[in-house]
């Protein structure tokens, strides 16, 4: 049941799925709304500019009946007067042109945003295989297409019926009439019944968008296993991030190391736990330059031992530097006394070294705050 689970595309599509078929050139897109939007743009279109239309073409019928003799007889001015004619008619038609071309750039960008890609222009022979047609054809989506452009082709015709029966008794007068007086009439119908088929079009893309971007998600739905692949791919592989996080480890305890010959003193446990400590006039406040525990400490005491760096066990010390200081930070205030003394004992210890005298006396008991020394247990052994 697990496995099955895991086939079936019942997850939502990841960001990085929407992006790649984006990038693929697959985007929900609406037939309808970019129907409804082109008969919209040349309706109104034709509404406004009708009397530029009209104007403009019945200009050129004057002069495309008049007979020049030069012109009928003269291949190079008969072109050039067919020429004129075609950019003059072109200029006539030319803000609904433009009303088209916006509605037919905009209406598939108001659903699936602007896109350009070249990678749905790629051959894919597959799309010729006559069988692959005719499983299309015969599909579920085959079947949806054919009830839409049956609903369709109802719910638009009988609107136009509708909008021409409700002036049947008007359109039989007509024939009683001058046709100066009929044609504006017929045009002002045929204008209000266009405009009630634009209206029954934006019924059937509001249906339509919704469908349409149900239909692409659904399209796009992943299984389990994708969408773990997929978090694979992105976070990478859990092993792979387990052994990169160590070795960034043993780079930064190679880096830690390199900076314990740098240390004023050693603080330790005595086993557990060490800390190295730097001070200088310049600074606000002593700082941790290397800090570890167990194989770590050992091996900071070693190096401390080599360069003969002061070693001082204070366990309470130890403890709470370890926790509460990471490395290269100053120590809080609230430290500032008990370390002041291990300063002042390891100048002290300078002096003897090269001065000689009374050796000074390993400071005990160092102030350290309860709440900053809260020692784990194994067993009943403090650590």
């Amino acid at each position: 049941m697990a496995e099955e689970s895991d086939l079936e595309k019942s997850e939502s599509p990841t960001p990085r799925r929407l992006e790649k078929a984006r990038e693929e050139g697959q985007v929900a897109r609406s037939r309808e709304l970019s129907t409804f939007a082109l008969l919209a743009a040349g309706v109104a279109g034709m509404w406004m500019t009708a009397d530029r239309i009209s104007q403009g073409f019945a200009q050129l019928m004057r002069h495309g009946m008049q007979f020049e003799p030069g012109t009928a007889m003269d291949t190079r001015r008969m072109l050039s007067y067919a020429a004129h004619s075609g950019a003059d008619a072109l200029m006539a038609i030319a803000p609904l042109l433009v009303a088209l071309v916006i509605a037919a750039i905009v209406a598939p960008m108001a659903l699936g945003g602007w896109l350009f890609t070249t990678k749905s222009l790629a051959p894919n022979f597959g799309r010729l295989n006559p069988l692959k047609g005719l499983g299309r054809m015969f599909s579920t989506q085959g079947l949806i297409e054919l009830v839409k452009a049956v609903a369709k082709t109802v719910l638009v015709g009988g609107v136009a019926y509708w909008a021409i029966a409700r002036d049947k008794e008007a359109v039989m007068g007509l024939m009683t009439q001058s046709p100066r007086v009929a044609l504006p009439y017929v045009g002002e119908m045929i204008a209000v019944c266009c405009a009630f088929i634009v209206a029954s079009l934006l019924l059937v893309a509001a249906i339509d968008i919704p469908f349409q971007l149900w239909q692409h998600y659904k399209k796009l739905r992943m299984t389990k296993e994708e969408v773990r692949q997929e978090n694979k791919e992105t976070e990478g592989d859990p092993h792979v991030k387990a052994q990169i996080r160590q070795l960034q480890r043993q780079a930064a305890r190679r880096r830690m190391m390199q900076d314990v010959p740098k240390a004023d003193v050693i603080v330790t446990n005595p086993t557990h736990f060490a800390v190295a400590l730097e001070y200088k006039d310049n600074m606000r406040a002593p700082r941790v330059l290397a800090k570890g525990t167990d194989l770590v400490a050992q091996r900071i005491r070693e190096m401390g031992a080599e360069h003969r760096i002061p070693i001082l066990e204070a366990p309470p010390l130890a403890r709470a530097l370890h926790r509460h200081v990471e490395i290269g930070h100053e120590i809080p205030a609230t430290l500032y006394t008990a370390v002041a003394e291990v300063l002042a004992w390891v100048f002290q210890l300078r002096r003897w070294r090269t001065e000689g005298g009374i050796e000074p006396l390993t400071p005990s008991d160092l102030p350290v705050p309860s709440e900053l020394d809260a020692p784990r247990r194994l067993g009943s052994k403090r650590v």
